[in-house]
């Protein structure tokens, strides 16, 4: 069994509602040296019966787990 650890964000370029909004409160209850904060995903889960853990996993971010237009993903599998 493979624990999985798939991380999604934004590309670079894209504009980044969600992490704009986060630094802009950040920077209004006192943190002002906040920047660039960035929003993603994590999605973990356990695989088991496959050979190539971190082969599926790309599989799966391609096909669902990551808009790959918008999207890069980096893949942990341990």
């Amino acid at each position: 069994m493979a624990k999985v650890k798939v991380h999604v964000f934004l590309k670079p370029g894209v504009l980044d509602v969600q992490g704009k909004a986060v630094e802009g409160a950040l920077q209004g209850l006192g943190w002002p040296g906040v920047s660039n904060a960035r929003v993603g995903k994590l999605i973990e889960f356990d695989l088991t019966g496959v050979e190539d853990p971190q082969g599926e996993a790309k599989k799966m971010c391609e096909q669902l787990l990551a808009n790959t237009v918008i999207e890069s993903y980096r893949i942990e599998a341990a």
